[in-house]
């Protein structure tokens, strides 16, 4: 596909009514309250991309022995758009996703959708269902994501695929909004291995990642922590978010980046807002022993999970298979809830983006 070729648009004949579409908004959850409309692109090797529609949300038809229902070529994307202070609406950093979405496609052996398509399409659907963003606190989540089609069985790389942006209307990703969150860490599963798909966002990292993820919920935890695959020893990251450790004087500790992680772009901005305000960010390893040790001298004062969906999430208490340990006094540190206060005045168009972040909507 290049630049010239346009998106068709056929909106759905009967939206949904204001009325019905106010009472979902009320109270939507996370993930269960979809938008009216969706895009849909297909590539061939023949074609490269192309028929790309805006179109009625529905359900997708696909043949028993298209690829990725058995060798699971699959990437997606989650990213938000928010209504803005000033009354418009607002992106946060989609060519960040973009560029990700391009490098995972390139990890599971896919074509990468170009950054425009990708672009035009998110602002095509936010534009066509902004009435679905919540207020208040409420977010519009955007979901792309990328699969194999082709027919066949063989193990190889498909030669037909679909791109799609579906849109979801929701509320905190946490039962009960911003409060500290218990983990869990796992000493049975590990998420990604060197030279494995951690660093992509494939679906396949995740579905890996579900059993540890009730284990977790058995012990009353919200999230599953997991450690490197190759000692145990290493924090990592947890099931879908990235981690950061705030010690006494200040510093902030974050796991580097090497392939097995996932490079967070909300990860990143705090990385970026935390050296805004004369914090130091080591990103180093950072063994679990020493945050059971650090968290007993009181040298470790908080810790926190950041992400797309729960964007970030404080860490108020770590249960494993010797027991458990507090981190603060059960509430928001300081450092983190000054760095979600910052962050999330950015993305709602309500703080200084100093870093143009923001990208808003005509």
């Amino acid at each position: 596909m290049n630049d010239a070729v346009q998106i068709a648009i056929k909106p759905r004949a009967q939206p949904t009514p204001a009325a019905a579409r106010a009472a979902l908004l009320e109270d939507p959850g996370f993930g269960k309250v979809f938008t009216d409309h969706m895009i849909t692109a297909r590539w061939t090797a023949a074609e490269g991309w192309h028929d790309v529609q805006l179109r009625e949300r529905a359900p997708l038809s696909l043949d028993p022995a298209a690829a990725v229902l058995h060798y699971a070529q699959e990437v997606f994307e989650g990213m938000k758009a928010y209504r803005l202070a000033d009354g418009g609406v607002g992106l946060f950093r989609p060519a960040e996703n973009a560029a990700r979405f391009a490098r995972s496609a390139a990890r599971m052996a896919m074509p990468p959708v170009p950054e425009d398509l990708f672009l035009r399409a998110i602002e095509a659907l936010v534009r066509i269902d902004k009435d679905w963003i919540p207020s208040g606190e409420g977010s519009l989540y955007l979901r792309p994501f990328m699969f194999a089609t082709e027919a066949f069985l063989g193990v190889r790389p498909a030669a037909e695929y679909t791109f799609c942006v579906i849109a979801s209307a929701v509320g905190a990703y946490f039962k009960g909004g911003a409060k500290p969150v218990t983990v869990w860490v796992s000493d049975d599963y590990s998420r990604a291995a060197n030279g494995g798909t951690g660093a992509a966002k494939c679906g396949g990292n995740y579905a890996a990642s579900l059993l540890a993820q009730a284990q977790a919920a058995e012990h009353g935890c919200d999230q599953v922590v997991f450690l490197d695959s190759a000692e145990h020893r290493w924090v990592e990251e947890l099931g879908g978010m990235n981690i950061f450790f705030v010690l006494d004087n200040g510093v902030l500790v974050t796991p580097p980046l090497g392939g097995t992680i996932l490079p967070g772009i909300t990860r990143d901005c705090i990385i970026s807002l935390a050296h805004d305000l004369g914090l130091t960010v080591e990103e180093r390893p950072y063994a679990f022993e020493q945050w059971q040790a650090d968290a007993a001298s009181g040298r470790v004062r908080e810790a926190f999970a950041c992400g797309t969906a729960a964007v970030v999430a404080s860490i108020g208490e770590v249960r494993h298979r010797g027991g458990a340990f507090a981190l603060g006094n059960g509430s928001d540190g300081a450092v983190t809830r000054k760095l979600r206060d910052r962050l999330v005045a950015i993305q709602r168009g309500a703080g200084a983006d100093e870093h143009a972040w923001l990208h808003h909507l005509a």
